[in-house]
């Protein structure tokens, strides 16, 4: 986690791995309201670790600042370095949820993982902080069960 933003207003590489990359914070503009900030990435990509071939998900990040909101570049090169990334599905959907809470420290995040299937299963994974603020308004994640998904 950096102080100062190293991404907004740059040109930065995508990271070759996320163990590289650079999650960046910003102060939260509503420090004190009860808000939730969604994240939705329907091209996710990262590699299966027994067949080296790409696995594709459709992610929806969901989280309730505290001090800080996660800045969109920094997540943007954090995801896309999971394209070189060799993972089972759990691993990734659960690693993203994991880091994303243990830098940021936001009230309360989820993440939703709806991976395509391979082999004719699709897998969805789901990982949260904990339970959600009283009064936080948390929508449906808006990703129906699997029929093609589209």
């Amino acid at each position: 986690m950096s102080d100062t933003p190293i991404h907004l207003g740059q040109t930065s590489a995508l990271p070759a791995s996320p163990e590289e990359a650079v999650l960046d914070y910003v102060p939260n503009p509503r420090k004190g309201a009860l808000f939730n900030v969604r994240f939705v990435t329907p091209e996710f990509t990262s590699l299966c670790p027994v067949t080296g071939q790409p696995d594709f998900a459709h992610l929806v990040i969901d989280y309730a600042p505290a001090e800080t909101i996660v800045e969109s570049k920094s997540l943007k090169l954090f995801l896309g370095s999971f394209r070189n990334h060799s993972g089972f599905h759990e691993d990734v959907t659960v690693g993203v949820g994991q880091r994303l809470f243990e830098e940021m420290q936001p009230q309360w995040l989820r993440i939703g993982g709806y991976w395509y299937p391979r082999g004719g299963i699709p897998i969805d994974v789901f990982w949260q902080s904990g339970e959600p603020p009283k009064g936080l308004w948390v929508p449906d994640q808006g990703v129906a069960p699997y029929r093609g998904r589209g």
